[in-house]
């Protein structure tokens, strides 16, 4: 019979060795997720973390009619939208974005005027940007390995591109000598964009323009502090060899060599560079694992390039974030429509200040009224005010005595048996 061995573990008493194993095994598998976290790529994240969940309220209210959805409604789809608590609270926070109010003993919820006239601006935006549109969806689809890509994962990321949600029915039509519409199994799930037409002047990246513009051979930039030598160490060495364009194919390339590794990088790096806020989960970036050929552990690779990509896991939703696209938390290139949802979000930080401060004013209200708050007695006046005082309403001059640096020669003269 095998002997059970265990370890001492101060939490737990006595563990097996195997379960020991297994703890050190799972500690080991989450620190690869570890990256020193930056103040200001988190703070990013966090800002765009609340106007990412209003804009998706704003979409379900503009898709009711009248453009008005009961708070009932909204709380169902809360669950969608990973928040908890009662909508009606998260609603009342930004009175500069949602107008709530009471109807036959049920709550609802329109768009304000301010927040209706910035709609209709995000989608004048969405016309005139419609070639360019066109254009990222053409480059995404250059790079799948052969030029094809399903409509269901490609989804799932259309709002990071920009993409209108109706772009099927807006943009692929309008282009028919560039895109169409396969399906090859007949299942709604199997539905892809199929490239009918290369365009070489868009087989150029995001790196490439730069090294073109900047007279130079192309090369991914290091967005690291220099005390990171380790890390300058090993972006040095991967960046000696030559950049390979994520709009070339796959001939002569091996799995795992260094050369694939180059033209993974370069197609996350053009695929972030294609998207509004130089950001995409992870996760969903995963879906495209085959089309890109993407290594199955993405997460990983990433980790591997921290001067070239940002991971973060706030909100317990793994992202990656082009560095050099930021300058500390704001974003150093923003496309028209950036522009547009920044003003939404001002509108919003602007609600959320007006609801901070009425509810903090009430607060303080209630606990005046119940004496939890006494009012704050009036100083008394020190007799040398007093005198001041005086001293001002007669005009006269006490030769300064009362003046602390006086006082003290004066105490000086009176006490010191050395002084002169």
């Amino acid at each position: 019979m095998a002997t059970q061995i265990y370890v001492k573990s101060q939490r737990n008493g006595y563990l097996s060795l195997w379960d020991t194993m297994f703890n050190i095994c799972v500690r080991r598998r989450f620190s690869l997720w570890s990256m020193k976290k930056d103040p200001d790529l988190e703070g990013a994240l966090h800002r765009n973390r609340r106007w990412i969940v209003n804009n998706q309220i704003k979409n379900i209210i503009m898709r009711c009619p009248n453009q008005v959805a009961s708070v009932k409604y909204l709380q169902k789809k809360f669950n969608t939208l990973d928040l908890q608590g009662k909508a009606l609270n998260w609603l009342k926070k930004y009175p500069c974005c949602f107008e709530v109010y009471l109807e036959n003993d049920e709550y609802y919820c329109g768009l304000t005027k301010r927040m209706m006239f910035l709609t209709e601006e995000e989608e004048s935006v969405k016309d005139m940007q419609e070639p360019i549109y066109a254009e990222r969806l053409t480059k995404l689809l250059m790079m799948s390995c052969d030029q094809r890509l399903n409509i269901m994962k490609l989804n799932e990321l259309r709002r990071n591109f920009g993409f209108p949600d109706d772009y099927l029915l807006r943009i692929v039509p309008k282009y028919p000598q560039i895109f169409r519409v396969v399906n090859h199994t007949g299942r709604r799930s199997s539905m892809e964009i199929e490239l009918t037409a290369w365009n070489p002047d868009l087989a150029v990246s995001a790196i490439e323009r730069k090294a073109i513009k900047d007279g130079r051979e192309p090369g991914f930039p290091c967005s690291l502090p220099p005390t990171w030598v380790k890390s300058w160490e090993r972006f040095e060495d991967f960046n000696s060899t030559p950049y390979i364009s994520p709009y070339l194919g796959l001939d002569g390339l091996v799995d795992g060599s260094k050369e694939m590794d180059k033209r993974t990088v370069g197609v996350v790096h053009e695929l972030l560079s294609l998207t509004l806020w130089k950001k995409a989960s992870i996760f969903k970036l995963g879906h495209f694992r085959r089309e890109l050929c993407l290594p199955e552990k993405l997460n990983v690779f990433l980790l591997k390039h921290p001067g070239i990509f940002y991971v973060s896991n706030r909100y317990q939703i793994y992202t990656v974030l082009l560095r050099e696209a930021y300058n500390g938390s704001e974003l150093i290139e923003k496309d028209p429509l950036v522009v547009v949802k920044e003003k939404f979000g001002e509108l919003m930080q602007e609600g959320l200040h007006e609801y901070n401060r009425r509810h903090y004013l009430l607060n303080l209200e209630k606990k005046r009224n119940r004496g939890m708050i006494m009012p704050k007695p009036e100083k008394r006046r020190s007799q040398s005010d007093e005198i001041s005082s005086e001293q001002d309403k007669e005009g006269g001059d006490l030769g300064g005595i009362f003046d602390p640096e006086e006082r003290k020669r004066f105490y000086k003269v009176l006490f010191d048996d050395n002084a002169p």
